[in-house]
C-alpha cells in the first residue's frame, strides 16, 4: 500500500513522512520542489512534484494511492473539497487531516467523503517559537504582547499520531485534540530556551497593535493578523489544557518543550 503526504516538506508533513517511513510504509511525498526536498527524507521515499491547492494537476500523484494525509493551509479552503473528491474517486480509502484551527470546507469534505478519516486538532505548535530566532540572535530578547500559557505540541508528535491513524485500525471518525505534556507561558519557554542555548534571553512586553503590525509587515493580511494575535489575547481554555491523546494513541509520552529546545538550540545561537 502507498500513502500520499501532501505538504510533505511543511512543519507537520515532513514528520508524517518520516514516521510512515520508519514503520516501513511506502510513501509518496508531494512537494513543489522535489530536488530541494531530496535531502530531507530516506532514499525510498518517492518525491512527486505538485501542490494540493491545484488538485486538477494531481492525477499522477494520486494514482495507486490507498491512504492520504492532508494539512489544511490558508490556500486550501477552495481547492480542498475537490482534492478530497478526486482522491476518493482514485481509490483512497483512509485520510488524515490536520485541521486549520476550525472545521471548515476541507475538514467537512473529509468527514463527508465516505472513507475512513481521522481529524488531528493540534493546539499551538512548538515550532511557532522559531519566529523568535532573529530577535534572540540579534538582541537576546523576545517581544510578545501576552504571557498566557499554551499547551504547545511538538510537530513530531502530530506526525506520529497521523502515522498511527493512517496505518492502524480503530481511529476512523475520530477528532484528536493534540497538546504537549505541559502548558507554558512565553516567559517559561524563554527560560527553557535560555538553558538550551546557554545564553540569557529577556522578555519584553509589546502592545497588541505592535504585535499585529509586526505580523502584517511580513505580508499577512490585517484581518488574519488580528485573528492570530487575538487567539493569544483570549487564551482559550482548550489552548492551555493538557490532553493525553498523544500518549494514548502512540503509546509513549508526548515530547516536551525541553526536547524541542535542545533540537533547535543552534538556530537561536
Amino acid at each position: 500500500m502507498t500513502t500520499l503526504v501532501t505538504g510533505a516538506t511543511g512543519n507537520t508533513g515532513r514528520h508524517v513522512v518520516r514516521e510512515l517511513t520508519r514503520r516501513g510504509e511506502r510513501v509518496r511525498a508531494l512537494t513543489r520542489n522535489p530536488a530541494a526536498a531530496a535531502g530531507l527524507f530516506a532514499p525510498e521515499v518517492e518525491l512527486v512534484a505538485g501542490t494540493h491547492i491545484a488538485p486538477e494537476t494531481l492525477e499522477p500523484a494520486i494514482d495507486g494511492v490507498d491512504r492520504m494525509h492532508i494539512t489544511v493551509t490558508s490556500g486550501l479552503a477552495e481547492a480542498g473539497p475537490e482534492l478530497v473528491r478526486r482522491a476518493v474517486d482514485a481509490g483512497v480509502r483512509r485520510i488524515t487531516v490536520v485541521w486549520g484551527g476550525g472545521v471548515g470546507p476541507v475538514e467537512r469534505a473529509v468527514a463527508d467523503s465516505g472513507v475512513e478519516w481521522t481529524r488531528l486538532e493540534p493546539q499551538e505548535f512548538m515550532s511557532n517559537t522559531l519566529t523568535w530566532i532573529d530577535a534572540v540572535r540579534g538582541e537576546g530578547i523576545v517581544r510578545e504582547p501576552y504571557d498566557f500559557p499554551s499547551a504547545l505540541v511538538h510537530e513530531a508528535d502530530i506526525g506520529a499520531v497521523a502515522a498511527v491513524a493512517l496505518l492502524d485500525d480503530g481511529h476512523a471518525g475520530r477528532a484528536y485534540n493534540l497538546t504537549g505534556p505541559r502548558s507554558l507561558t512565553p516567559r517559561e519557554r524563554i527560560a527553557i530556551l535560555s538553558l538550551a542555548t546557554g545564553r540569557e534571553i529577556a522578555f519584553v512586553p509589546i502592545t497588541h497593535e505592535q504585535a499585529v503590525d509586526r505580523l502584517t509587515a511580513t505580508g499577512v493580511p490585517r484581518a488574519d493578523a488580528e485573528y492570530v494575535i487575538g487567539w493569544y489575547a483570549t487564551s482559550d481554555p482548550a489552548s492551555r489544557t493538557v490532553d493525553d491523546t498523544v500518549e494514548r494513541v502512540t503509546g509513549r509520552p508526548a515530547r516536551t518543550f525541553e526536547q524541542w529546545a535542545a533540537e533547535h538550540a543552534d538556530r537561536f545561537r
